[in-house]
């Protein structure tokens, strides 16, 4: 670990004291890629998984193989308490994308968007929010962190509805605390859906959220910044949550993340007065610190972050947790510095949340854990066969919609066919190239392509993604998928 200079005389004093944007569409999600649902061209192929592909088969076989191997299991209450000793356990919940059951019938227009949309499962999302906050309290963590894009386009009755269920985890003794995505405030995108129409719904403003998440986090803060929704608040009297809203919602809201030069001013106050207490600090953003993803640089990563790196490292900040990108990951700053580590979507399959112990020295051990949706669903007496067999459905549901997302894209449109790009693809070659980019992009989804992703290069639908190039936004992920499929990146450990 690199500890900078500056500071290296106060710490030997404390120790003596003590995503592709969106091809022709917009982005909707996170950094996630996506097609406009109004533009898609429908697959020839029914609402039904693909066939497993050699790839699918070996990642399933994997997975249960290595599974136990890599994430380890919470263990019981009493053996959390004597596991962690004088650290704490936090569970990191980021990209819910929540959707209020008042906003859709399940009809026409929601089936759409769910299924030629980026992998979340909306239509599962009330029933995978209870059942991870329904873990939340019977594993009783220290603190329960949610990273921003709480709801799915910012609606006043999601945020409401959302955080009427977040109220229960409190009454249960857990301290709740957010900060917003930039879907949260001031989304023009805020809808509803009903057969087969998408209809606007109100949004909320930056007083507005603070009102409705008053209780969680910024009504108990030690300090709030005044140019933003950022905030620092208190575990106990050793460590410190710094909640960074990095979003952008001044007249409306952007995908992408900055923090404004008055902001700095603050972040810096809170790091100065943290480190001269002795506080073990821990910040939180909704957009990524680090360039997580060659492809999502610009809406992903925080606008000119060297500034908050650099502050970090001078403060000896070792971890920063996000989310955004929607797919599991992390990155240590030039292989010596701050670690940063990006929880999947909540919501995306394997729908999994992060889980962080964290020393008072400033070790900590994160991993992953994936929602127990049948184990919730048979407690709740529930009779839909999808949540019951979840672990046998969402996969290839998953599998099913980047399926879709990549054949949408090999469109023959008269304007694609004037361009130097464009490639003429028979439907059997679309599907053999489809199918490969569903299994890579759903693996790299829960951070596991690297144990995929030497049997997806050797299969055919991958040799014409190389051959062709098209479509070129889709191949240029595609490559970096498998070129970042180096490792499995839902656990890290400091050194």
């Amino acid at each position: 670990m690199r500890w900078n200079g500056k500071y290296m005389r106060r710490i030997i004093g404390a120790a003596a004291a003590a995503s592709v944007i969106g091809l022709a569409a917009v982005l909707s999600s996170g950094c996630g890629v996506q097609t406009s649902v109004r533009e898609t061209e429908s697959a020839p192929m029914p609402q039904t998984a693909p066939e497993s592909s050699p790839q699918e088969t070996t990642q399933e076989q994997t997975e249960e193989q290595t599974q136990g191997e890599t994430i380890a299991p919470l263990p019981s209450t009493e053996a959390q308490e004597e596991e962690k000793g004088e650290g704490k356990r936090m569970i990191l919940m980021t990209d819910i994308h929540y959707l209020s059951q008042s906003l859709t019938d399940g009809g026409e227009s929601f089936t759409r968007m769910v299924e030629h949309g980026d992998g979340k499962l909306v239509h599962y999302v009330e029933e995978i929010t209870d059942a991870a906050l329904d873990e939340v309290v019977n594993q009783k963590p220290d603190v329960l962190i949610l990273a921003g894009d709480l709801t799915l386009e910012g609606e006043k009755e999601s945020h409401e509805d959302l955080a009427k269920k977040l109220e229960q985890v409190e009454e249960a003794g857990i301290p709740v605390v957010v900060i917003p995505g930039n879907h949260d405030i001031n989304n023009t995108r805020a809808a509803g859906y009903r057969e087969d129409e998408i209809y606007p719904a109100g949004s909320i403003t930056a007083e507005e959220f603070e009102e409705i998440y008053g209780s969680f986090g910024y009504e108990e803060s030690y300090s709030r910044d005044s140019f933003s929704l950022s905030y620092t608040y208190d575990l106990d009297d050793q460590f410190r949550l710094l909640m960074l809203d990095t979003c952008q919602y001044d007249p409306v809201n952007l995908v992408g993340g900055m923090i404004d030069t008055e902001t700095y001013d603050w972040i810096e106050q809170q790091l100065d007065e943290a480190f001269d207490e002795g506080k073990t600090l821990l910040p939180v953003a909704h957009h990524n610190l680090l360039d997580q993803s060659e492809i999502y640089v610009g809406d992903c990563t925080i606008e000119h972050s060297g500034q908050l790196i650099d502050l970090l490292e001078n403060h000896d900040v070792r971890l920063f947790l996000s989310g955004h990108l929607h797919v599991q990951h992390w990155l240590q700053h030039d292989d010596i510095g701050i670690y940063e580590a990006v929880t999947s979507s909540l919501a995306t399959p394997p729908c999994q949340y992060g889980v962080l112990d964290l020393e008072k020295n400033g070790d900590f051990r994160y991993w992953t854990q994936s929602v127990d949706m049948e184990s919730w669903a048979a407690k709740n007496q529930l009779e839909d066969e999808n949540l019951l067999s979840f672990d046998t459905y969402s996969p290839p549901t998953l599998k099913r919609i980047f399926y879709n997302q990549a054949y949408d894209a090999m469109k023959d449109s008269r304007e694609e066919e004037s361009s130097s790009t464009f490639v003429k693809l028979t439907q059997e070659q679309k599907d053999a190239m489809s199918q490969v980019y569903a299994d890579l992009n759903a693996a790299c989804y829960g951070g596991r392509a690297v144990e995929i992703v030497e049997q997806a290069k050797e299969s055919q639908g991958f040799a014409m993604w190389e051959e062709f190039g098209y479509p070129p936004l889709l191949y240029q992920y595609l490559e970096y998928i498998v070129k970042d499929a180096v490792k499995n990146y839902n656990t890290l450990e400091s050194d």
